[in-house]
């Protein structure tokens, strides 16, 4: 399989989802072949499920008041709070008949790639159905997929640090007491890489770069010129709208 591999880059997060769609548009279209690419958000953003209605979701006075941008994902799931320190995001997008038609097989083989690097900075972690990674019972990433026109995009987190009180300042979660709970939930359900020893970023994208290059025919590049007009295009009319951010 023949990937190319485009190491981290910081973009907003219209740019990062623009950056996924005109990336399968190119894959579907034979202009790019499949991609592997690691980047972080700035600002900080709050990406939300397909399905999710934005208002239900999120308190967006308070996104304002901590420049915090917000934005609809092509895929499901719930709420997500990339925090601009605090995580690395990866996709990878290619034909649907280079993965597992079953989709939690799907996602447990790319995971896989998850799970071998952080075993080789002495991490312990597996794979939990549907599209977790858990570490001693914990989550560290979560992974979201969708399949549209015969391009199959997945991308997901890996937890380096986390803000959770941030986090909930920035989602609906009902009154202060109920986000106090929440609060202690969260900290028992989810973990972060620097739970587990003072690694680097940069150490940890190396890893994840070995990993995701592991039985793959992988060459490093970039983004095609196309690909990123495409985006600049994208992003303005479609990911920062209020069309498509408040479709629901």
């Amino acid at each position: 399989m023949m990937f190319r591999l485009i190491k981290v880059q910081e973009f907003d997060a219209f740019t990062n989802m623009a950056l996924d769609e005109a990336i399968c548009e190119a894959v579907r279209d034979e202009e790019s072949v499949s991609t592997i690419r690691f980047y972080t958000w700035k600002p900080s953003a709050i990406s939300i499920g397909y399905f999710q209605g934005l208002k239900n979701e999120v308190n967006l006075e308070e996104c304002k008041q901590q420049h915090v941008d917000v934005v609809r994902r092509r895929t499901g799931g719930g709420a997500v709070y990339h925090d601009t320190q605090g995580e690395i995001t990866y996709s990878i997008i290619g034909p649907v008949d280079m993965f597992p038609k079953d989709i939690i097989k799907s996602y447990e083989v790319i995971c896989q790639s998850i799970i071998d690097a952080l075993k080789e900075l002495g991490i312990n972690a597996t794979f939990s159905p549907i599209n977790d990674i858990i570490v001693n019972q914990k989550k560290i990433s979560g992974n979201a997929q969708t399949r549209r026109d015969g391009i199959l995009l997945q991308h997901g987190t890996i937890l380096y640090d986390l803000n959770v009180e941030k986090m909930f300042s920035l989602l609906k979660v009902g009154k202060e007491k109920i986000a106090d709970k929440l609060i202690k939930s969260v900290k028992k359900r989810v973990t972060r890489i620097l739970d587990y020893g003072d690694f680097s970023k940069e150490k940890i994208i190396e890893e994840l770069e070995k990993a995701f290059s592991k039985d793959r025919n992988i060459f490093v590049s970039n983004y095609t010129q196309k690909e990123l007009l495409r985006a600049k295009e994208l992003a303005q009319i479609k990911y920062s709208s209020e069309e498509w951010n408040n479709m629901r």
